[in-house]
């Protein structure tokens, strides 16, 4: 997996470069990875591309919750941190699609549907779901079709 030889070879980068914030970022990630290796291991699997997506996404939400909590608690100097090693694990998470993309895609969806009311609310989420797997967040999908929906 290239991502995988790519995150190793940052992480031995930010270690000879003494870059604090990449490298507990990436020592944390590493960890989480062996973890899941472990965990799908035990189940007799392997550690594919689209699990190493998902346990990206997953450390980026919780950099995200942290930044909020610590805003709330007025604590911008750990806010500040949380969102540098947010920006940094950014650059390994697939590209976001846009609200217009998102539309669309919605929008083909009600169409496959042949109903455009907010009783089938799941049925669109569901569809649009699992084309977007992985390119949007699942926050942003619900909002928007919500607001079409409801139109």
């Amino acid at each position: 997996m290239e991502l995988l030889k790519k995150i190793e070879q940052d992480f031995q980068k930010a270690t000879k470069n003494a870059k604090d914030i990449e490298k507990r970022v990436l020592r944390n990630l590493k960890s989480q990875i062996q973890n899941k290796k472990i965990e799908l291991r035990s189940k007799g699997e392997e550690l594919k591309e689209a699990d190493l997506f998902k346990l990206l996404k997953k450390q980026a939400k919780k950099h995200k919750e942290s930044i909020e909590i610590f805003k709330k608690g007025n604590r911008d100097d750990l806010a500040e941190k949380e969102e540098k090693e947010l920006n940094f694990l950014s650059k390994y998470l697939p590209e976001e699609l846009s609200d217009e993309k998102i539309k669309d895609i919605v929008m083909s969806t009600i169409k496959e549907i042949g109903e455009k009311t907010p009783r089938v609310f799941g049925q669109v989420m569901g569809k649009v779901m699992k084309e977007v797997k992985g390119k949007a967040d699942g926050t942003r999908v619900k909002k928007i079709v919500d607001k079409i929906l409801k139109e």
